[in-house]
């Protein structure tokens, strides 16, 4: 019983990680392509500032989860660490994309929107990596 709780709540705190994740490099799409709109600008940066706050509580909480169902519950395999390393590259890009947002709210630059669009596809594939190793358990 308390294994599936652990577990659910891992799988709902990093279902909404994963929301900012994918969220916060469109939002950094459209404060580039607002121009010097103050309102536009404005709105966007409240979203980004807090979602990016909301994301990082988000995966302490699915990390504290995860660590308990880790240690109490002796999760392991090649795959996990796998996981895990799939899991740091989100985390660095979720960073980075922060770092962009908070650089920008200071008044510099943001690369093209074309680059940010192209940008915001890749914590797909790395999501797609996780969740392939959590179900297929491939090593």
């Amino acid at each position: 019983m308390a294994y599936f709780l652990v577990k659910s709540l891992h799988v709902l705190f990093v279902m909404a990680w994963v929301a900012a994740v994918f969220y916060l490099p469109r939002i950094l799409v459209n404060l580039a392509e607002a121009g010097q709109e103050p309102a536009v600008r404005g709105r966007l940066e409240l979203m980004g500032r807090r979602l990016y706050k909301f994301g990082h509580v988000m995966f302490g909480l699915a990390f504290i989860c995860g660590l308990v169902l880790w240690l109490a519950f002796h999760i392991s395999g090649g795959w996990l660490h796998a996981k895990l390393g799939l899991v740091v590259l989100l985390l660095a890009f979720y960073v980075w994309t922060g770092r962009m947002l908070k650089r920008s709210m200071a008044g510099g630059a943001l690369p093209k929107a074309r680059s940010l669009r192209w940008l915001n596809e890749l914590p797909i594939l790395l999501v797609l990596g996780v969740i392939y190793l959590v179900l297929a358990k491939p090593f």
